[in-house]
């Protein structure tokens, strides 16, 4: 469906990539991987037709439709959620738009024996064939069964995206982009704002995905789930191998070994030819053969070994230095955001050495809390009590914020360091890939896995026996992120960690705690533990017992107010089915009249065109009452809640 032929990218002061040529068929799962800088993301914006390379070609077969989620957002913020969504569907509101027109002239006239008229009819019968094929009977339930797959509520649908912060607005994006179902998807980078929940769903939705799908990831996890072909970016030349990314990776190690040994047996080979021939290029009896060894030389191709970028960070925490046994209790606490509690009576307890990860939805207070217990806000109620001779070095999400952008890379860890650390500085900072003149770079042109490196290196400037990161794998490619949890696994102090990165949480902490719904959940175990209750759904009454929470009053005034909204929605689509199914069941009520004519059967045309609209007509109520009868079962429950 789409073709690449000699792509190439060169900036004038940097080739980006080369010769880069591949295809794209409908049903491919290809992960586009590489180092940080590579240029994935501008070989995606080429595929998708929104950048020209410098040189090369981007061929679409059969108009096929391409659909890119950036890390740009594009949604218009002043819609609600929902009409963002029903953005996706425009073709088929015009089409439905088309149907209603036509109902209301067949409907309104009485020239049933026109030869106009039977046109409508027609017309209105492909139109609704056109518009139940292309999913139109279910987009409505399709457009809420992906917002709520990607983490929203039922009640937040109609809010406008204003309410949304930047992280759950390109939750919106990616969901409008997968209900507008184009043949190419692209998707840059689509885990980063999802939690664990949705990352799974996400992953089944792209299994049954019927067209092509190209991801941009730094998640191992989700690479190996949802890809079967891996496309590498490395050293300006691309490497495209139909694995999953680790497979991909056992394959190219083995493919390299085999091509060094290669190299070697040729470069022994060519060392004996050429002994021979400067041994007996002279002499007039071997001349000859001599020379044929010239040209065996000259003709022999050289065994090239594909490059790698290996090129890592080197580092580990100093020691953590002794706390006393507990080293954060939290109390019953509370905290507000002006009528919104995010946290409703927290109790939660940390031992020295443990180390904790923090999972759940985004706005459900797993920052809220890291902040609180790291001194950066306050609860607005309840306790927070550090143990004894606790130190804490906090990773913060938004780095740019943190690290100030008119400094330099040297300047940010020369404030923050202890005189006695202060010589060691630059070869902290090489330690983090940051070596000659980049370390007089500002810190506002750095880009995001630069300025990850740099917050982490930060961290290393004093010791700490409680360290806090939240989501410390955002921006970082893979070999730096394996480097990164190394180096946590052999830390010896107390950590909180926030992170949805399966690969990354898989036998790095010893307790999940699972943020849902105004409670947090415990899970003893590895995130695999975690991540199986969910997938098995298993019965809450063998769900992990949930830890202490405070009463809230609000908390049943809010619950009562989402159940009257859901109610009200769903009767207004009740309405909306009743007055379809009317529609229908008269168009099948004057087919009835008509065909039982005898007349009709001797026009073979219009007899067919009748029959036709009836059977199309008996199919949608068919679908419709299926709806009907399903949303009348919600509301029965409701009345029963």
């Amino acid at each position: 469906m789409l073709a690449l032929t000699n792509v190439e990218v060169d900036f004038g002061t940097r080739l980006l990539f080369s010769n880069v040529s591949f295809m794209i068929q409908r049903g491919d799962r290809i992960g586009l991987v590489g180092r940080n800088g590579a240029g994935k993301s501008t070989l995606m914006h080429i595929m998708a037709g929104e950048r020209r390379p410098t040189s090369g070609e981007v061929h679409r077969q059969n108009n096929a439709t391409v659909g890119l989620l950036s890390q740009d957002l594009t949604l218009d913020v002043s819609l609600t959620l929902r009409d963002s969504a029903m953005q996706a569907f425009t073709d088929l509101l015009a089409l439905q738009d088309r149907i209603d027109a036509l109902q209301h002239q067949v409907s309104s006239r009485t020239d049933y024996e026109s030869d106009t008229y039977m046109d409508v009819v027609q017309k209105l019968t492909d139109a609704h064939e056109q518009f139940e094929r292309r999913g139109g009977l279910t987009m409505h339930a399709d457009l809420e069964r992906v917002l709520t797959g990607l983490g929203f509520s039922q009640h937040e649908l109609d809010n406008p995206l204003t309410m949304f912060s930047g992280g759950w607005q390109m939750r919106a994006e990616l969901g409008r982009l997968l209900l507008s179902h184009p043949d190419v998807l692209l998707l840059d980078e689509p885990t980063n704002h999802l939690d664990i929940e949705s990352v799974q769903w996400l992953e089944e939705f792209l299994q049954d995905y019927d067209g092509a799908v190209v991801v941009i990831s730094h998640d191992r996890a989700f690479l190996d789930n949802v890809t079967k072909r891996t496309i590498e970016i490395m050293k300006s030349k691309i490497f495209d191998i139909p694995a999953s990314y680790s497979d991909f990776e056992e394959i190219r190690a083995e493919r390299m070994e085999l091509q060094r040994a290669a190299a070697v047996r040729q470069a022994r080979e060519r060392d004996r030819i050429q002994k021979f021939v400067d041994r007996f290029r002279y002499k007039a009896s071997l001349a000859s053969r001599a020379q044929s060894r010239i040209k065996m030389l000259q003709k022999m191709e050289v065994v090239e070994v594909d490059e790698s970028d290996t090129a890592a960070m080197r580092f580990t925490f100093p020691p953590a230095p002794r706390s006393g046994r507990t080293v954060v209790d939290c109390a019953h606490v509370v905290k507000d955001y002006g009528e919104k509690r995010v946290l409703r009576g927290l109790d939660f307890a940390l031992e020295r050495g443990e180390k904790v990860a923090f999972i759940g939805k985004n706005g459900e207070g797993k920052t809220t809390l890291s902040k609180i217990i790291g001194g950066i806000e306050k609860a607005t109620n309840g306790a927070v009590t550090l143990g004894h001779n606790v130190s804490i070095g906090f990773y913060a999400q938004q780095q740019a914020d943190m690290l100030g952008g008119h400094n330099t890379v040297y300047e940010v860890l020369e404030q923050a360091s202890p005189p006695e650390m202060r010589p060691r500085l630059r070869s902290l900072l090489g330690a983090f890939l940051f070596s000659g003149d980049a370390v007089n770079k500002k810190v506002s042109v750095l880009s995001g896995g630069e300025k990850s490196r740099l917050a982490l290196a930060r961290l290393l400037l004093q010791p700490y026996n409680l360290l806090i990161l939240d989501e410390p794998t955002n921006h970082l490619d893979m070999l730096s992120k394996e480097v990164l949890k190394q180096a946590l696994l052999e830390y010896d102090g107390a950590m909180i960690v926030v992170s949805h990165d399966r690969d990354f949480l898989d036998g790095l902490t010893d307790r999940v705690l699972a943020f849902r719904n105004g409670a947090i959940t415990e899970y003893t175990g590895d995130v695999d533990d975690y991540v199986n209750s969910l997938r098995n759904d298993r019965a809450p009454s063998e769900l992990p017992v949930k830890l202490k929470v405070a009463a809230s009053p609000k908390v049943e005034v809010v619950d009562q107010k989402e159940l009257n909204r859901e109610r009200k929605r769903l009767e207004r689509r009740v309405q909306d089915l009743e007055r379809q199914i009317g529609i229908q069941e008269k168009t099948i009520a004057e087919c009835e009249t008509t065909l039982s004519d005898p007349d009709l059967y001797k026009d073979p045309v219009l007899q067919h065109k009748t029959t036709q609209k009836y059977e199309t007509a008996k199919q949608l109520v068919v679908s419709l009452m299926k709806e009907w009868e399903d949303i009348q079962e919600q509301l029965l429950s409701m009345s029963g809640a």
